[in-house]
């Protein structure tokens, strides 16, 4: 095969080759309409774990410190009337039923003042003493019992014997909360959920 025999083999690739060099690009179409959904593909490698967050509080109710008044909790023999304990609520409007059942409850005494704190939690009982405070828990109620007259008293202008509760619902994941605080180590508590005093 020559050259003359296909003559025009050399004008075409003459004329692909300019058409090709000399062709300037348009503005673009519209989009065409969406295909159908493909395949899911394999899943991938599961990724490193990434840096623990901050603590959630979303979830946590906790009160202000309150003031408690107790009540003699008494017992008519005859004409003696004998004082065997006392005892207290705290209206806690969102104990539920379901806190109570899944939840965490906490309830702590200031021993101390706002300015100076001794906080520990109830129920609490001092070996020496004897003295011993313990909660129950109800709907919407905290009762209180104790076995002397525990009421917050107010001494040189600073409120003493102060109360708080913490209330957490049941419904976070156990996944998520890596290591809970110590319930007994009111300042461990504080600073895990941010609370304020």
């Amino acid at each position: 095969m020559t050259r003359s025999t296909y003559p025009g083999l050399s004008i075409l690739f003459l004329a692909i080759t300019l058409l090709f060099t000399h062709c300037k690009k348009g503005d673009t179409g519209p989009a065409g309409p969406q295909g159908p959904q493909g395949e899911q593909g394999q899943m991938g490698a599961t990724g490193s774990q990434g840096p623990k967050g901050d603590t959630g509080t979303a979830n946590v109710i906790y009160s202000s410190w309150l003031d408690v008044t107790y009540i003699a909790d008494t017992v008519h023999n005859g004409t003696t009337i004998d004082t065997i304990g006392f005892y207290a609520n705290i209206a806690a409007a969102k104990l539920d039923s379901s806190i109570i059942a899944h939840g965490e409850i906490k309830v702590y005494l200031n021993l101390g003042s706002a300015s100076d704190p001794t906080v520990v939690p109830l129920p609490y009982f001092d070996v020496y003493t004897g003295i011993s405070i313990s909660p129950a828990f109800q709907i919407k109620n905290i009762f209180l019992y104790a076995d002397l007259n525990a009421s917050t008293v107010t001494q040189n202008g600073s409120k003493y014997l102060q109360y708080r509760y913490i209330l957490v619902p049941g419904s976070v994941s156990g996944d998520i909360i890596a290591r809970p605080p110590n319930w007994n180590n009111y300042k461990e508590v504080q600073a895990y959920f941010g609370l304020k005093d």
